[in-house]
């Protein structure tokens, strides 16, 4: 989907030009992958943009930092802000946001270390990620030939910026075949997620989800659908599941920040339950909808708005 430019885009401490937030050609992040990101999204709201859950994805980039032996100059908090501001001066009521540590020009080789933590946070405009009508119609998917990193190749756990050509491969590869989206097996054949999206599979009031061991990223869009679904009543289980547990399932969906919460109503051109989105998934679709538009008052610690 392409860019549409803002502004500003926040470096190190100053609003810079969206044109002029540049960086060297022999940037050693450009050479060899070594930097960590997040995917925000900030919603319109009647008190104006909140950015949903920003606290908790600003943690999480710390954490993936630690798994990197990053050291950014900034504290977590003074990036919350930071984030606050680049909403704001963009001047845009809903939008993606994608904060990035990589390291600074003047080193290069295969040795990380010497290098200086540089931040940047960006944001734009960005609707569905997987099509227009998606949430309405699902999408189809997929099972990659390409297996997901494990435990002991790069850690799954973090959201490291060379790691992602593991996802982009899968991507392509379904998109090329004529699907939506990838999903992802670990050598072991268990599903891990799609190529950038966790999945939850639905039999009856029970939803199933991988494990984070399985090579689940931790989430957070995950965790809300978890929340929202046992607030209402659902089972919840993370345990491992294999392919055919997709084909059998009488209801699976996406869920992710730049996917949000997206039906799977194909895989491996299977049917999924009816192959339309099922009422489980729309339910709690439109749960999901309230909670990131601040209109459900017992989740209003996940809306962080951005005026005062």
């Amino acid at each position: 989907m392409p860019l549409t430019p803002t502004k500003k885009i926040w470096m190190d401490g100053e609003l810079v030009d969206w044109d002029d937030a540049t960086i060297h050609v022999l940037n050693p992040t450009l050479h060899y992958g070594w930097g960590v990101f997040e995917g925000i999204r900030a919603y319109a709201t009647d008190r104006g943009p909140a950015v949903f859950r920003l606290t908790e994805h600003i943690a999480r980039l710390y954490r993936s930092a630690h798994l990197y032996l990053m050291e950014p100059a900034f504290t977590a908090g003074q990036l919350v802000e930071a984030t606050r501001e680049v909403v704001r001066v963009n001047e845009v009521e809903s939008c993606y946001i994608r904060p990035l540590f990589y390291l600074g020009y003047g080193e290069m080789g295969l040795n990380p270390l010497p290098s200086q933590t540089k931040v940047s946070i960006a944001c734009w405009p960005w609707g569905a990620y997987l099509g227009a009508d998606a949430e309405e119609q699902g999408c189809r998917a997929a099972v990659s030939s390409w297996q997901r990193i494990g435990n002991n190749t790069i850690p799954p756990t973090g959201k490291g910026t060379g790691q992602y050509i593991n996802s982009s491969l899968a991507k392509v590869q379904a998109l090329k075949a004529g699907y939506d989206e990838a999903i992802m097996l670990t050598p072991e054949g268990h599903i891990a997620e799609g190529s950038g999206e966790n999945i939850f599979v639905v039999y009856g009031r029970t939803l199933v989800t991988p494990p984070l061991v399985d090579g689940a990223l931790a989430g957070i869009t995950r965790d809300t659908v978890m929340t929202l679904a046992r607030d209402h009543g659902y089972e919840i289980k993370e345990q491992s599941l294999n392919r055919s547990d997709l084909y059998l399932a009488d209801e699976a969906f996406f869920t992710g920040t730049a996917a949000e919460m997206v039906p799977l109503v194909e895989v491996d051109d299977r049917a999924v339950g009816t192959g339309k989105p099922g009422d489980v998934t729309k339910t709690l679709l439109a749960q999901f909808k309230l909670a990131v538009t601040g209109q459900l008052d017992q989740y209003k610690d996940w809306n962080e708005y951005v005026r005062d």
